[in-house]
């Protein structure tokens, strides 16, 4: 599938940093433009309001005024997240928002993006959902979105259980637009196993957790470093929805992670949550499996650099037995 027009030109490698909530800011996704890769945010990140509509007008000007004294460099678009689940009171206020700043990208999760896609496409923007399995792709094509992203196993935060070499094929049978692919991309191999899967773009935030722009704790950033996917516990406890989370935060907290494990596919949140003031991202930190390669916690740049060079590395290895 060819790259969206609003992309070509414009990004260093097929990459869309995912929405990570806490953890995303404009430090970061002004990072993550300005290095050639599609930088996104949640809404919900900005609060009150009135925070997101500032947010929106300094990523816009700042990325606009870069681009035009870096001709020669590949500066990306933006993009938001939209929560379209009931559950999110600010859902029509964002929206209109988003709509207002003509952001890029939006990225709808957790509902049906009907209202979003019509909002969106009236500026030319572009709409990608996420989705964790075929009932749901198919659900978001018929709201009309553009693109899909495939949450697959191993994925951080709110993931699915399905192989991205199941997923992804069967997907590609009924649809023929933009894919994005998540789950345990770390390098820039990674980045070119998913175009040679049948991916347009890969999806990517643990990695991103680890930089100095990420606006996570030191202790966050340093479990990632130190972590291993034997350290990842998938579980819906903390937020009724399975996802994927640090082990050794669950154990910070007083919980034991072995006792959970038996709950998948069970929440009782409950359990859990009443009565205490731990919550989920904010205290309970979530990452990805492929954790076991990430060892440092540098600048954006210099992490999109090397990317770069693994990428171009892994696209350059000869085809078997030629």
């Amino acid at each position: 599938m060819p790259i969206p027009t609003v992309f070509k030109g414009r990004l260093a490698l097929p990459v869309i940093a995912s929405p990570m909530f806490i953890v995303s800011y404009p430090e970061l996704v002004l990072a993550e433009c300005k290095a050639g890769i599609i930088g996104t945010f949640p809404s919900l990140n900005a609060r009150p309001l009135e925070v997101l509509d500032e947010w929106l007008g300094r990523i816009t000007s700042e990325l606009a005024s870069y681009a035009a004294a870096n001709p020669d460099k590949p500066v990306a678009p933006f993009g938001v997240n939209l929560i379209v689940h009931k559950s999110n009171p600010r859902l029509l206020d964002d929206l209109a928002l988003v709509v207002k700043h003509k952001v890029p990208l939006i990225i709808t999760s957790v509902g049906a993006p009907t209202q979003i896609v019509e909002a969106v496409h009236s500026y030319g923007g572009l709409v990608f959902h996420d989705v964790t399995n075929i009932k749901h792709a198919k659900k978001a094509l018929e709201a009309g979105v553009d693109g899909l992203i495939l949450v697959c196993a191993g994925a951080g935060g709110h993931a699915g259980t399905l192989s991205p070499f199941a997923l992804l094929p069967e997907v590609r049978q009924f649809f023929d637009g933009p894919i994005v692919l998540a789950g345990s991309m770390s390098s820039g191999a990674a980045i070119r196993a998913a175009e040679a899967l049948g991916a347009d773009f890969a999806y990517m935030g643990t990695r991103f957790i680890a930089t100095e722009e990420a606006h996570a704790s030191p202790a966050y950033k340093q479990m990632i470093v130190d972590g291993s996917a034997a350290d990842i516990v998938y579980t819906p406890v903390f937020s009724g929805i399975p996802g994927n989370y640090l082990a050794q935060s669950v154990v910070a907290n007083g919980i034991d992670p072995t006792q959970i494990s038996a709950t998948i596919g069970q929440p009782n949140v409950a359990d859990w949550n009443e009565g205490s003031a731990k919550k989920a991202w904010k205290d309970i930190w979530s990452a990805g499996q492929g954790i076991g390669t990430i060892h440092d916690v540098p600048t954006v740049s210099d992490l999109v650099q090397r990317l770069v060079r693994e990428y171009q590395a892994a696209a350059s290895k000869p085809v078997f037995g030629r």
